[in-house]
Order: C-alpha cells, then structure tokens, then sequence
C-alpha cells in the first residue's frame, strides 16, 4: 500500500488559488499513478489538515507524508506547519507524519520559471510575496540571481510585501538602466491578492510581460514528487511501497 500524500498549501479566499491547487493535485496523482493524492490548507480554507488526516486513517493508512506548498523555509514552514501538523498528530492517535521539505530552492523551480517567461526580454524581475524573515529573502535574491545567469540578462528580485524593493521600483530600475523590454517572473504557485499587486505594480512601471503563477508546470509536479519520494526512505526499507 502506496502511503498517502497530503499537499499542505498555505490557503487563500482567492477560489482561484484553490482551484491552482487542486490542478497540482491532479497533475501528481497523474504522474504517480495509484498514489493517492490529498490537499489541506493551513488557514483561509477547507479542508484543514486534521480532517484530512482522520480520512486517510479511515481508509487504513498509518504512514502519510505531507508536502508544505512554500517556496521558501520561512515562518509557515518553521512555526505553522510543525504546529499544526502536531496538533493535527494529537487528533489521528497512531498517524505517522513524515513531512517532506519545503519546494524551494531547487534547480526545478528555476526551470518552471524560465519556462514561464518571455526570453525575448532584456531584462527580468523574479517577484516574490515577501517575508519577514532574512535567509528566506536572501534565498530568493538568489534564485533571482541564478534565473537571470540561465536568461543571459540581469534579474533582480522584488516583492508584493514587506522586505523591498516593490515590482514597480525594480522594473523601473531596470529600465532606468537601459533595459527596454522587463518582463516579470512569477515566484508564486498559485493566483491571489499579492500576485494580483505584482501584476498591477509591473504593467504600470511598464513591464512588457507578467509571468503566470507555476500552477502545475511539469517540473514542479517532478519537484513535488521528489520531495515526497526523500520523506518515505525509511518507510521503502521497511517493506512498505512509497513510490
């Protein structure tokens, strides 16, 4: 018996970011067939991790591996996650939880993001949601910075909140600069109030492209999976089939 799945994406009263999700979900249950694929959500929407779990205990799994849907080891992946998923434990008495990393970095994610935008551009910005946290900012200036070495053109990162610079700035930098074609790379998995900010903030500093969220581009199906294939070693070597 193949151990369960569970997608933990943070959640958002955008129904456009769960139906994001949920076209995720499809695209690695279609990639892994007889795997069996859930989504929880950490706030915002239904259903939440504690009731996916009580499911997938019904249906006779002991083992489930979660995925957080975050693209960066942040404050959800450090704090809410560990909390929830063990509030969530106290709930499925007997539930082994192994939690596989967060999504990023990873060369994957920077072949999704090529794919997504114009490699006729000049110049790029990689925009991000924003965090409070440091090395989770740092990370993303560099994934910004191995994206442009891939383009052959500068890329700098910006963010729809906190940390700085905004999109808007950064496009107009880049232009300032001499760029005449900025097209903007979408550090986003799924549509919502922020990425609506960064598409707004790039068309009105005169962006010639905003990239689409990487929804369930097929490198990130493949990072998806690798992340859960890492969370199940042990169980494979116990005689349980994880792949």
């Amino acid at each position: 018996m193949r151990v369960p799945l569970i997608l933990l994406a943070h959640g958002s009263r955008d129904p456009r970011a769960a139906e994001a999700t949920q076209a995720l979900r499809r695209a690695v249950a279609a990639a892994r067939p007889g795997l069996t694929v859930r989504v929880a959500y950490l706030d915002h929407a239904e259903p939440r991790v504690g009731t996916v779990l009580a499911d997938v205990a019904r249906a006779g799994h002991r083992d489930v591996v979660v995925a957080p849907l975050l693209l960066t080891a942040a404050y959800h992946s450090r704090v809410d996650v560990p909390a929830t998923l063990a509030q969530a434990a106290e709930v499925c008495e007997g539930m082994r939880i192994h939690t596989a990393d967060v999504l990023g970095p990873d060369p994957l994610l920077l072949s999704a993001l090529e794919e997504r935008v114009d490699p006729t551009a000049d110049a790029f910005v990689l925009a991000a949601a924003g965090s409070s946290a440091p090395d989770a900012v740092a990370t993303i200036r560099r994934t910004a910075a191995e994206l442009g070495e891939r383009l052959g053109a500068p890329c700098v990162a910006a963010f729809a909140s906190a940390s700085g610079p905004r999109v808007a700035t950064a496009v107009a930098r880049l232009r300032s600069a001499g760029a005449r074609r900025v097209a903007v790379a979408a550090y986003f998995l799924a549509p919502g109030l922020l990425y609506d900010r960064v598409v707004a903030d790039a068309w009105y500093a005169g962006a010639v492209q905003v990239a689409e969220p990487l929804r369930d581009l097929p490198d990130l199906v493949t990072l998806v999976l690798t992340r859960y294939d890492h969370a199940c070693p042990v169980l494979v070597g116990a005689g349980t089939d994880a792949g």
